[in-house]
């Protein structure tokens, strides 16, 4: 008998090139009977191709559209655009991102931002609730930017800065780490300066029902009291992590959890009243009333506890409603 081998060599029995690929296949991987494999595999894909093109391709339709709106969008205030372009390259820059984020967060959650008129138009402290990513915050950016053409500093996590190739977004929007000094600096500049007193943790390990994880900080309050006011921001949502995450992350501080679903449910921003300057209390009192105003801003505009089908479902609401 002549082994395949053989007949691949000599030519003495008709052979496919399929079938001398496969035996040199074998023969190098060590796999027996790897025609038997393929033919298997093979056959799953005959029976899921249907099912693959039942949801691969109407998703990159759905992609292709979404990109298009997009570029509408920006196409649709390209005038703007030109204008912020002639005066400062980065304001320009940033008018370009702020757009698209802008035409994600209409498109994708209906995203609405309520009291804009609330923050002052001097310096300013905006204290706000982390969700699980931060994007209710970066649309809350875009729209001040857009709307009031005003930046705001924003104070991020150290693990932030040490993420490949952010070095340039985090520069020319103002992202700094947060030092005392530097937060102070900024709102004596006139400028406004944002952080989550949670930080990361609330971001890990806050749950459904959206509670504030601040511990005892109270440094943010302390840079406040250099600054005319504070102005309150709730967020929009946030997803339990615990257990062993937390354990890794109290260790090493990095943010080692999965993030998973980002469904298109509906986002509101609410800006609260602004907490005015007081020279006569101490940062602990302006930390409690601030954290005070942003649990007030949950229990007014948050259905506890929070629900993902019920924040789809809000989508197709025409009126905001207050519990």
């Amino acid at each position: 008998m002549i082994h395949r081998n053989e007949s691949c060599t000599s030519g003495q029995v008709p052979t496919s090139y399929l079938c001398c690929l496969i035996y040199i296949l074998e023969e190098w991987t060590g796999v027996e009977y790897l025609e038997d494999y393929l033919n298997y595999v093979a056959y799953l894909l005959w029976v899921f191709t249907p099912l693959i093109i039942v949801f691969i391709l109407p998703g990159l339709i759905l992609l292709l559209l979404y990109i298009s709106i997009i570029l509408l969008y920006v196409y649709k205030r390209k005038n703007e655009l030109k204008e912020a372009y002639s005066n400062d390259i980065w304001d320009g820059a940033r008018q370009m991102v702020a757009t698209l984020w802008d035409g994600h967060a209409r498109i994708w959650h209906g995203y609405e931002v309520h009291g804009l008129e609330k923050i002052p138009e001097g310096p300013g402290l905006v204290v706000f609730y982390h969700g699980a990513t931060p994007i209710d915050y970066f649309y809350f950016l875009a729209k001040l930017f857009i709307l009031k053409n005003r930046m705001c500093y924003t104070v991020a996590d150290h693990f932030v800065f040490k993420l490949p190739g952010f070095k340039l977004l985090l520069d020319v929007f103002g992202v700094m780490h947060g030092p005392k000094e530097e937060c102070v600096k900024a709102l004596k500049n006139g400028h406004l300066v944002a952080i989550s007193p949670g930080g990361v943790r609330e971001a890990l390990f806050s749950d459904e029902n959206y509670v504030l994880v601040w511990g005892n900080r109270t440094g943010f309050a302390q840079v406040a009291i250099d600054a005319k006011v504070v102005s309150v921001c709730g967020g929009s949502q946030n997803r339990s992590k615990e257990g062993l995450f937390r354990l890794i992350y109290e260790r090493l501080r990095l943010p080692l959890v999965p993030i998973y679903g980002e469904f298109p449910v509906k986002f509101r921003t609410y800006i609260g009243d602004p907490i005015p300057y007081d020279p006569n209390i101490n940062a602990a009192e302006l930390s409690g009333k601030a954290k005070a105003a942003i649990q007030s801003l949950i229990d007014r505009h948050q259905k506890i506890p929070g629900n993902v089908f019920r924040a789809l479902m809000e989508r197709f609401e025409t009126q905001q409603k207050e519990d």
